[in-house]
């Protein structure tokens, strides 16, 4: 017995097929590149990222920075009640500007941050006639509150222009919404899925998100085929959502999207080697999508890569967990950043400070459309 949001097809499908937040705008066919953006994400140091003698990211700076442009000193600005974590770091990329987002989590630690400002997905549908699943944001299973970052809250985009979110929890709600609907299935094991079901569901407080479309249910029809109900088959972490990217590359096509690695953050649980070794999949699973995209017709020689961490850290070795970024510190301020792939320019090194803010606006000069509320510069030296 689905509830009143069943499969989040309540409000937001209501308004959808009333044409309450359908596009208004006047859009074209896209024809220019496709652009994939890596939050090299979790919180990392250049230390262990860009500086060559001390990094566990070798394909990143060895092999990766040579086909483009790197951006050694890109920073998080300093202003009052910015946090440098990681749902806030991912919004100053989506949205060009910083503290753009409004919490509507309930209780400790369960923040629940909504864009208050469009996202790079709002613009490039309202400005190109790209499905939303053409459009996509990969995200961890550890992070529900990084699920509602698929559009903004901005009065003249919305839900109408989202993107569609690939993770285990829109999968589970899928898997649960197959379970109610099979009627061979016992009673108990129907009244297990509702009771997933409504706990998924009640993680988004918005209860405005359609349902997922046909092609994103084909994709997770696939995925359950293939690895099961169960969770034990298929990859974990940050290796899931490499898995998850080459799959949507392969059968969705997405135009642009976001891939929210975050492993590195487990550093929290006190072990250094959690981070270390965290940077090193993460650099694995960049160097699997490029090889990728190298090789299929449909993403090579068409493709811009946009890696760019969420926040940095520091590494204070007197605290009892090393690795903080908490603490809104110098060095979880500094950052960095690689544009590669079709148009770039290559082998290129940039010393000079840049802003964290300026991604947003630069992908959208990239492919052809204008981040009109976004605050940074384009970042020079490109072309």
């Amino acid at each position: 017995m689905l509830n009143r949001r069943t499969f989040h097809s309540g409000l937001g499908a209501t308004m959808l097929s009333a044409g309450i937040a359908k596009p208004s705008f006047a859009k074209s066919e896209y024809y220019g590149p496709n652009v994939v953006i890596i939050r090299f994400g979790g919180g990392v140091r250049r230390q262990e990222t860009i500086i060559p003698k001390d990094s566990f990211a070798p394909k990143l700076i060895n092999v990766l920075a040579q086909r483009g442009v790197l951006y050694k000193d890109m920073r998080i600005e300093k202003l009052d009640g910015l946090n440098t974590s990681h749902a806030e770091g991912t919004l100053n990329i989506l949205t060009g500007r910083y503290m753009a987002y409004r919490d509507v989590g309930q209780g400790f630690l369960a923040d629940r941050l909504v864009p208050t400002e469009p996202t790079l997905f709002e613009y490039f549908r309202a400005h190109f006639d790209v499905p939303p699943h053409e459009v996509l944001l990969i995200n961890g299973e550890d992070r529900p509150q990084e699920e509602f970052f698929t559009y903004g809250l901005h009065r003249h985009y919305g839900v109408g222009f989202r993107s569609e979110m690939l993770s285990l929890h829109r999968f589970k709600l899928y898997k649960n919404t197959k379970i109610l609907a099979d009627q061979s299935q016992t009673d108990a094991v129907h009244s297990a899925a509702q009771t997933e079901y409504d706990k998924l569901l009640a993680a988004d407080v918005r209860a405005t998100s359609p349902k997922q479309s046909g092609p994103i249910s084909d994709f997770w029809r696939k995925w359950r085929a293939h690895y099961g109900d169960d969770g034990l088959r298929n990859p974990r972490g940050d290796r899931l959502l490499t898995e998850l990217t080459i799959r949507a590359m392969a059968e969705l096509r997405p135009r642009l999207m976001m891939v929210n690695y975050q492993d590195p953050d487990y550093v929290h649980w006190g072990n250094a080697s959690h981070y270390t070794r965290a940077i090193s999949i993460i650099d694995e699973g960049l160097a699997q999508i490029v090889d990728f995209a190298d090789h299929d017709p449909f993403y090579r020689d068409n493709t811009i890569f946009v890696v760019v961490p969420d926040c940095g850290r520091d590494a204070n070795m007197l605290v009892d967990l090393p690795y903080q970024h908490h603490f809104n510190s110098r060095s979880a301020h500094e950052i960095w950043a690689l544009v590669f792939g079709a148009g770039i320019g290559k082998n290129r090194v940039i010393d000079a400070p840049v802003d964290q803010s300026a991604i947003a606006k630069s992908i959208a000069a990239l492919m052809g459309f204008t981040a009109d509320r976004a605050e940074g510069d384009i970042l020079p030296g490109l072309a």
